[in-house]
């Protein structure tokens, strides 16, 4: 798809992309928020993953009602990673935004981005830059978390750092990870997108880890706002279940497997998921020998990962269960 061509000195076509699936309730609010953008040329292209709800019927009435809106279904249900490709195949965009189709996003988002994007754009020297926005999420029972970008404070994570942080948990001393990758936060240049290869179509979940784990090592830059430019609903589906994100995970630790044999951290890795997968799918037998077995290959890093997590993931839970106890 060509880039639609722009006056001289006019700022550069946006393309909010919205992967909707099955959001019926809530697909309206995030197309809406995308509207109200105070970015002068936008456009908001939401790829319908073949949803079987009225999602289609209401984002096709929106783009009737604004011609700014566009709408691209897929013909099967292929999952997040293959819809965020199909928004960078269809954007006319030279910036892409992605929103995710139960968020919201404040009016500024995407001028802030693309402000902190100009000036990471400038101090690297190059167009392999990666934005993402700091927000909040909010729970069912009214619990709001704070989500810091990643390189919003203090300083970024880089090359190998990003790769180490999200294949195996690895975080440098002084190094800011804030809320880590999320595509549902993140804004590019359509060249920085090319440059790593786009998202994997196969990835129904961490297709966002795994593209920032490619533009890594493509030797792209990442940079966060500070600022709160975006509100998440917590929301249980069938597509984020635990065995969905796990059999995500061990697709992304065997498509990097190379690079985490070469570090010794291959093993490490598939355990650490392994552990996390029994304790959200709350079978705490076999987390606990997943936890023996990792202890006994690798004890000083399953003991760092262990006091570095677990604290912060106990009272997380705790705060964001439904009676908040």
């Amino acid at each position: 798809m060509s880039r639609e061509s722009k006056p001289e000195h006019a700022p550069p076509l946006v393309t909010v992309g919205i992967a909707c699936y099955n959001a019926q309730d809530t697909i309206a609010r995030a197309v809406a928020s995308a509207l109200t953008q105070t970015w002068p040329r936008l456009e908001v292209l939401v790829v319908d993953d073949c949803s079987n709800d009225r999602s289609r019927e209401i984002v096709e009435r929106l783009a009737a009602d604004d011609p700014r809106v566009r709408v691209v279904g897929h013909a099967e249900n292929r999952g997040p990673g293959a819809a965020r490709q199909t928004t960078l195949d269809h954007a006319r965009g030279e910036y892409v935004a992605f929103f995710d189709d139960d968020d919201e996003s404040g009016p500024e988002r995407v001028a802030t981005q693309y402000r902190c994007l100009s000036e990471g754009e400038a101090r690297f020297g190059t167009r392999l830059v990666a934005c993402y926005a700091s927000g909040e999420r909010v729970y069912p029972n009214g619990y709001r978390m704070r989500i810091d970008a990643i390189g919003s404070s203090g300083r970024a994570p880089a090359g190998g750092e990003v790769v180490d942080y999200l294949l195996f948990n690895r975080r440098e001393p002084g190094v800011f990870y804030g809320g880590g990758t999320p595509a549902c936060a993140l804004m590019a240049s359509i060249d920085a997108f090319r440059a790593a290869g786009g998202f994997d179509p196969d990835f129904r979940r961490s297709e966002d880890a795994d593209f920032a784990v490619r533009f890594a090592f493509a030797g792209g830059h990442v940079v966060g706002c500070p600022e709160w430019l975006y509100l998440q609903h917590a929301t249980e589906a069938p597509d984020k279940s635990a065995a969905r994100n796990f059999d995500a995970e061990m697709r992304l630790l065997e498509k990097h497997r190379a690079y985490l044999e070469e570090h010794d951290r291959y093993a490490f890795a598939r355990n650490w998921f392994t552990v996390r997968y029994h304790h959200f799918n709350h079978d705490h037998g076999r987390m606990a020998l997943a936890l023996l077995r990792g202890w006994f290959g690798h004890p000083v890093l399953v003991t760092r990962q262990l006091l570095t997590t677990v604290p912060a993931r106990f009272f997380h839970e705790r705060r964001s269960s439904r009676d908040g106890r």
